[in-house]
């Protein structure tokens, strides 16, 4: 009994000593897939390979809801919750009362910090969830620090949360920048690290192949792949943007190679430097967003020489950031990392055409136009705002509907109708009908992607490898099938059960898993829960968490 009772007591007394680490690093890997991370994996050596084989790895983590693309995806990650909490339902919206398309996280009353104006994502305004990012800041009394940064505002707004600092690469200027929402004047370290001008020093290089050629699957130059900001269809890669100088165009596809992850990275560490991450006992959260494979996908596709170089290289990359992040915390006791991806990527459709599938192209314009003349010629008016880039919303005009007092589920239903019909879809439905079952199980996937407030006046989902793009050429994703919405998870470090799970979890576990690891509270809405197999069982109590390593260790 004794011996029990001091066994019990040195457990109690280990467990109110643990302490959270002291960084936490969140990174996400755009568009990076299931199949293409398994695919990749044995190329691995670095970074990305630490981390599977010496972390808590998910292969099949599986978003529930339809829309899959970038600002849902890491709104997602960071809040625990799927859109129809979060309110990030896509990228682009448009906006009702103007009638003109503009991006989710757009707001014009906090505009670019020190860049010309523009309508792009600047603060996280429509974001009704808290963050990951939100709850560090609260649970340490506002000690703990959060920076997150990518090349998309999206990426790292929805990463920062409303508490955090974001900042984003600003293609007119060359610059990585923020929303006034976030500061009124640039800190010194990202004021130092924009006047190094980093971006610019790649101008009239070239992004060759990190291996041979014979290590390359397939072909480097196949049909349907795309030539942008000139940067052609076959290595080597010209980096000017088709400009005898510097400018947008070269920005452009600077963005679009592993050359930005090198960027980004250096950010980090000045980032770490200047905020000093991880230096004391307060944890603190370093987020990264590398959109380079994403952006690489839409052109050339996922088996693309070029996608498959990129994985080689930020696999070094990644390699290099866990080597600050490390070194940051003062060990790797002291270091958690997160890992995850937005969305996958599905394949050029007319690979997968040549091979056999039912695969084809869909314009969301020409659909739009199509539709547009349909309910004009029901009802003697211009209904149509538009559809969303990556299909699902059909956003109609409202005010038009109310001056000719027609009835706005009348055309709703009309509209669905329309797209029903159309051989590409699968599924199309007005708001009122999300509340239904059936649908083979894909209406549940429209509801939890569906925010009153941005989604629009009808959904439709379009059949399997269809894909809804108005370039004649690479691909697009943004649906709930496999290859879009599967993503690998990994959580490596202080804190963590190494090991390979199999079994098919959910994205909106990621925020509470990385919650528990760092001894605090879940965020508010979240609707996932940790994942108990990913955390060890040395790991201390919650009652042991940022709170109190910030009494022991005073103010910072």
């Amino acid at each position: 009994m004794k011996r029990a009772l001091v066994a019990l007591l040195a457990l109690t007394s280990a467990l109110a000593s643990a302490k959270p680490p002291r960084l936490a690093l969140v990174i996400s890997i755009d568009g990076m897939g299931t199949e293409l991370f398994t695919r990749m994996r044995p190329r691995f050596k670095s970074g990305l390979a630490q981390l599977a084989n010496g972390g808590a790895y998910f292969p099949y983590a599986r978003y529930s809801f339809a829309k899959t693309s970038t600002a849902p995806g890491h709104t997602t990650l960071m809040t625990g919750a799927d859109p129809w909490r979060h309110g990030v339902a896509t990228n682009r919206i448009f906006d009702r009362a103007s009638g003109k398309p503009e991006p989710v996280l757009f707001d014009p009353d906090h505009p670019l910090l020190e860049a010309p104006p523009s309508v792009e994502d600047v603060s996280p305004d429509r974001i009704h969830a808290e963050t990951l990012a939100d709850r560090l800041r609260l649970a340490t009394y506002g000690r703990g620090k959060v920076v997150a940064i990518s090349v998309k505002g999206r990426a790292a707004i929805a990463m920062a949360g409303r508490l955090g600092q974001a900042w984003w690469f600003n293609g007119p200027t060359g610059k990585f920048v923020t929303g006034t929402y976030y500061s009124k004047e640039f800190p010194a370290w990202v004021k130092a690290f924009n006047e190094k001008k980093i971006p610019d020093s790649y101008f009239g290089k070239q992004w060759e192949l990190a291996q041979p050629a014979k290590e390359y699957a397939g072909d480097d130059d196949r049909p349907a792949e795309t030539d942008l900001y000139a940067l052609g269809r076959t290595f080597p890669h010209p980096l000017t943007g088709g400009l005898p100088g510097l400018g947008a165009e070269f920005e452009a596809a600077l963005s679009r190679t592993p050359m930005m992850s090198d960027v980004l990275v250096q950010l980090a560490k000045a980032a770490i430097d200047g905020e000093q991450l991880g230096k004391d006992e307060v944890p603190d959260l370093l987020c990264v967003s590398f959109s380079g494979i994403d952006l690489l996908e839409h052109l050339y596709g996922p088996y693309s020489w070029e996608v498959q170089d990129a994985m080689i290289r930020i696999d070094r990359t990644i390699g290099d950031l866990l080597g600050a992040a490390e070194k940051a915390a003062g060990s790797k006791a002291n270091l958690t990392v997160v890992l995850s991806a937005d969305h996958g990527s599905p394949a050029l459709p007319e690979e997968w055409a040549s091979a056999g599938l039912p695969a084809a192209r869909l314009n969301p314009q020409t659909l739009g136009a199509d539709l547009a003349k349909e309910l004009k010629a029901r009802f003697g008016a211009d209904l149509v705002l538009g559809i969303d880039e990556d299909g699902t919303d059909v956003y109609l005009n409202r005010r038009a509907i109310a001056e000719r007092k027609l009835d706005l589920a009348t055309v709703r239903r009309a509209a669905a109708d329309f797209l029903q019909r159309q051989p590409a879809i699968a599924l199309a439905v007005t708001p009122d009908e999300l509340s239904g079952d059936g649908r083979g199980g894909y209406l549940e996937a429209l509801r939890r992607g569906y925010f009153p407030d941005v989604s629009g006046d009808v959904l439709f989902l379009v059949k399997p490898f269809q894909i809804v793009d108005s370039y004649p050429s690479g691909t697009n994703h943004g649906t709930p099938y496999s290859y879009d919405a599967t993503v690998p998870v990994i959580f490596f470090g202080h804190g963590v059960k190494a090991g390979t799970y199999v079994q098919q979890i959910d994205p909106i576990d990621v925020a509470p898993t990385a919650a528990a690891l760092l001894e605090m509270l879940p965020p508010a809405q979240a609707e996932g829960s940790p994942r108990p197999e990913a955390i060890s069982v040395a790991r201390g109590a919650a009652g042991a968490g940022p709170g109190g390593a910030l009494a022991a260790a005073g103010a910072r």
